[in-house]
């Protein structure tokens, strides 16, 4: 199945998408890759949807990505004596460690870490933003606050620290134990929710060793300080756009999004823009005019994969919204200002005799109307270079590796197949030709371009170009 697009479509799993029909649904209207949110899946949920969507992907013999999304740290107040208070501006309200259910002018906040890193100034953001409280004093267990902006404010609702850097793991002990499950089921990618700093991703590496890729979910004022650092070690960022719209004033999330994704791509990092891109598809069976409008804002920015979330986990329409996804980066991707557009932020290759190669494929197979450039990849490394460069001619990705396969099944415009590995520079040039033919990217007639290291099967070794004649069924003309 050959995608018309080049940014990649990532679905949330949830109840409204958990079968195997529904999975198989999706994949046909466009998804590449399913998120499963460990915020709400159980170990024997997980395994159970990893095995699904490994069972369609036998089906439609195509690699497809998953991406386990732990839950991180998550801060919730209390609860109070009457379920519900309502708190005015300028109110004084305390947030304690008594256990004793709460009133309108203090309930418990069950977090030491909390009291132990917040200080007077500092903002305490409650309900998804919705309320604001300015600290005015603070000691081990008690913080005193001024309500900024009130409102109702009901049992276990969370809490927000945007000033805050907090002194512990973005891994919770759950988050561990979410981590190794999926890393014994081989998935392709891990998110990391909540980051502060580059040493939560450390940290995940370290439990990793390679097993699967890790995404740092930018989602936090202090991960925007500590971006360069965080993209040093990440192997890939997602734009989390939910909960930094809370944290941040919301007029500044457009623009913290272009500089995240321009940060990514400049470093070559996959990027995903995630949350609320086709919100009123929960209910509706077509987004709003504004949220089309979000979405080919992201596909013009050139990011890797774009996200559903409530949209296909719950939502009444999840193939419906899939499938718009896919209209609306096609459309984005055939506008005669796109290639423009993408290119202008293109930067210039790392002097490193790989990103020299994948920057001159691009050049000559643009130069010489190539059908098709074709990397051989066997840790990935090679197929992202040649992402990274947003070449107009398609990418064919070929790798011996399936989890490869499924790791680069998120990356931009890489169309990936599975095959075995070459037994020598005749063959390789031969395989190429053939898959790229046999796979609709290159008639008999046309030339393609590969892109390889050699000796192969050598990570990270891209050092050789080779322009090929694709012949009568796909052979290679010399």
């Amino acid at each position: 199945m050959r995608r018309e697009r080049r940014v990649k479509v990532l679905a949330t799993l949830g109840p409204a998408s958990s079968s195997a029909e529904m999975i198989s649904e999706l994949f046909d209207s466009g998804a590449d890759a399913f998120r499963i949110n460990m915020s709400h899946t159980s170990h024997e949920e997980l395994r159970t949807l990893h095995r699904t969507i490994r069972d369609v992907e036998t089906q439609k013999r195509r690699p497809i990505c998953i991406l386990v999304d732990l839950q991180g740290p998550k801060f919730r107040i209390g609860r109070f004596a009457d379920g519900e208070i309502r708190l005015e501006p300028g109110d004084t309200f305390v947030l304690d460690m008594d256990e004793t259910p709460g009133d309108a002018s203090r309930v418990e906040l069950p977090h030491p870490q909390i009291f132990q890193a917040v200080a007077p100034g500092d903002a305490l953001l409650l309900n998804d933003g919705r309320l604001s409280l300015a600290v005015r004093e603070v000691d081990e267990t008690r913080i005193v606050t001024e309500v900024e902006i009130g409102g109702p404010l009901s049992d276990r609702k969370g809490v927000n620290l945007p000033d805050t850097v907090l002194p512990l793991s973005a891994l919770t002990p759950k988050d561990r134990s979410d981590l190794d499950c999926a890393l014994d089921l081989d998935v392709d990618w891990i998110a990391l929710s909540f980051i502060q700093r580059a040493d939560d991703v450390a940290e995940a590496k370290k439990i990793a060793r390679g097993r699967a890729a890790i995404m740092a979910k930018i989602e936090k004022p202090a991960a925007l300080g500590s971006l360069d650092q965080i993209l040093e070690l990440a192997d890939g960022i997602m734009v989390a756009r939910g909960d930094l719209g809370v944290e941040l004033p919301l007029e500044q999330v457009p623009g913290r999004q272009k500089q995240i994704v321009r940060a990514a791509r400049r470093v070559g990092r996959p990027v995903v823009v995630a949350t609320q891109m086709l919100e009123s598809m929960i209910e509706q069976p077509v987004p709003t005019r504004a949220e089309v409008s979000d979405v080919a804002t992201a596909v013009f920015e050139g990011a890797d994969a774009i996200m559903l979330s409530a949209e296909s986990a719950v939502g009444a329409y999840p193939d419906k919204a899939v499938a718009m996804m896919d209209d609306i980066a096609q459309a984005v991707e055939k506008d005669p200002f796109y290639g423009d557009i993408i290119h202008a932020q293109r930067t210039e290759p790392e002097p490193t005799s790989a990103d020299a190669i994948s920057a001159a494929a691009r050049t000559v197979a643009q130069t010489l109307n190539l059908a098709a450039i074709v990397c051989y990849t066997s840790s990935g490394a090679t197929g992202i270079r040649a992402a990274r460069e947003r070449p107009a001619t398609p990418i064919v990705a070929l790798t011996p590796i399936a989890a490869t396969g499924r790791r680069l099944a998120l990356i931009w415009g890489l169309h990936c197949v599975l095959t075995a590995d070459a037994r020598d520079l005749d063959d390789m040039v031969a395989r190429a030709c053939r898959i790229a033919y046999q796979e609709g990217y290159a008639r008999a007639g046309q030339r393609i371009i590969i892109s390889a290291g050699f000796p192969l099967g050598t990570p990270g070794a891209t050092n050789m170009l080779r322009i090929a004649f694709v012949g009568r069924d796909g052979m290679e003309e010399s």
